[in-house]
């Protein structure tokens, strides 16, 4: 747990290892959570539609979801921490519009169950 989630523009440059390298310990200190149990996925979105369509529209929606439970306050700290360093890292084409947003989700800690195994 956090559960990290980044859909991007297949136009866009994201250096996806470096970018995680710094999310997570942004992440863990806000929440105080170990760095450890940070998990990101990558997907690239192949087909999306921005406004009217316009193919110079780019995009990057990341998710972070976390054991509910944690105040408005702090979660609205980490999302726009992390939309700040998402900005230094995500690098659109030449003329492309790009739109970013960061949400964070609640898990409901009742209903959640991990397994960890070496």
């Amino acid at each position: 747990m956090p559960q990290i989630t980044v859909d991007r523009s297949p136009t866009l440059r994201l250096d996806r290892r470096p970018f995680a390298a710094e999310l997570h310990p942004l992440i863990a200190s806000v929440i105080d959570s170990p760095v450890a149990d940070c998990k990101t996925r990558f997907r690239r979105i192949e087909e999306s539609f921005i406004g009217d369509g316009a193919p110079e529209r780019a995009m990057v929606l990341l998710e972070i979801r976390l054991l509910s439970g944690r105040s408005p306050e702090l979660k609205t700290e980490l999302a726009e921490r992390v939309l700040t360093l998402l900005q230094k890292h995500v690098v659109p084409e030449p003329g492309d519009e790009l739109h970013l947003a960061v949400e964070v989700v609640d898990i409901d800690r009742a209903a959640y169950r991990k397994s960890v195994s070496a």
